[in-house]
């Protein structure tokens, strides 16, 4: 399909070509391990078995690479099966890798648990700050990683800029794209070298698959990646690839009202006297407001807020709350609430990515935003 169609109408069609055999709309779910040859090495489209390649998942991953702008896109379990396979691509024992001070609690405990002890370094930077990055460069940093919006404290971080300062450093640019989706932020068309998402979130979309993705480029990288997606094998079930797909046919109008609903559940705790702080790049207030509205399409659906009162009134909130659901994730069509601290960032205690204790962090789905505004007002009490 040519990349100069819409976005909302590649979301729907690439990949998802008319099964030939029966003329099927929806691609199939090859519920497959193996193929049949004809002759020794004489592959049907190229498969072979489904660790290597699977026509569901190649679907997905021919969806994925046009959404993005990119070469070519890899479909993995989890979003941090496809970190893992990214890391073990580009690093190799005593590199080093910037990350962010604000980053998905299992993001750090990739790097601090688990490739430390594969003897890769890192150092953290605040990456909203150009001149933060530069410093936190060494002579052996070949990748710098970025959220943004970052998990969960919103920040923003110029990608084009801090492009500019990994090609001056022979670094990659890697950005996690996971809160704003492709429909509100392309990164490789801002310098970026690598995609990253959780299809979990917002891709996915209804909170009923675990998935994640790589998204590239340069070509030569791409056959790297897919060499080790191969070699190590976290790939995508045929089933969640297709649970993937059927979810980003609706990307586009879903994120519109998840941004909608988002606003309006931020202008609601800007103006609550028991909020101290609102964290939702959408607010002019925001420090990385003008940067956001410069590279994204839309300020997202994500909105982190900081409670009077400290921990405890900041937990209590989160379980009076009855519309928005307790639970970790983000990116469902229902609201989720949730404590950072004591939830998806537990990890990133006493580090320097520890997350304020007083904070909550939303997902904003898409209900009826009086009803979502109703119940945030009866939360904070």
């Amino acid at each position: 399909m040519s990349d100069h169609h819409s976005f909302e109408t590649l979301a729907i069609h690439a990949g998802n070509t008319a099964d030939p055999l029966t003329g099927a709309v929806v691609p199939p779910i090859y519920q497959v391990s193996t193929y049949k040859q004809d002759g020794v090495g004489g592959l049907r489209g190229g498969y072979e078995y489904s660790r290597s390649a699977n026509p569901t998942r190649t679907a997905l991953e021919e969806n994925l690479a046009a959404l993005e702008g990119g070469r070519r896109g890899l479909a993995f379990a989890s979003g941090l099966a496809a970190e893992d396979c990214l890391l073990r691509t580009l690093l190799t024992p005593g590199d080093h890798v910037v990350i962010p001070n604000d980053a998905y609690g299992g993001t750090f405990r990739l790097f601090a648990k688990v490739a430390s002890r594969w003897g890769v370094e890192f150092s953290v930077a605040d990456t909203s700050d150009v001149s933060a990055v530069r410093a936190a460069l060494t002579p052996r940093t070949k990748a710098i990683w970025v959220e943004t919006p970052s998990n969960p404290l919103l920040g923003i971080t110029d990608i084009a800029a801090v492009a500019g300062v990994a090609r001056q450093a022979g670094a990659r640019l890697v950005v996690d794209n996971t809160f704003a989706s492709p429909y509100l932020q392309q990164p490789l068309s801002l310098g970026a070298d690598v995609v990253v998402h959780s299809t979990t979130k917002y891709m996915g979309g209804h909170s009923d698959v675990v998935g994640g993705a790589l998204v590239v480029s340069d070509p030569e990288l791409a056959e790297e990646l897919a060499y080790h997606q191969n070699a190590m094998g976290a790939v995508a079930g045929p089933f969640d690839a297709w649970l993937v797909l059927r979810g980003i046919k609706t990307l586009a109008v879903r994120m519109d009202r998840h941004d909608e609903n988002a606003t309006k559940v931020a202008d609601l705790l800007t103006r609550h006297p028991k909020v101290t702080q609102v964290l939702y790049p959408g607010l002019p207030e925001h420090p990385g407001h003008e940067v956001a509205a410069k590279q994204m399409k839309a300020f997202g659906g994500m909105v982190s807020f900081r409670v009077a009162g400290g921990e405890e009134a900041a937990v209590e909130v989160c379980n009076r709350a009855e519309l928005f659901t307790l639970g970790e994730s983000l990116g469902g069509v229902e609201s989720l609430i949730e404590h950072p601290g004591r939830m998806t960032h537990a990890s990133t205690a006493g580090s320097l990515l520890e997350v304020p204790s007083d904070l909550v962090r939303l997902s904003v789905g898409i209900e009826n935003a009086d009803d979502l505004l109703a119940d945030l007002t009866q939360a904070l009490g």
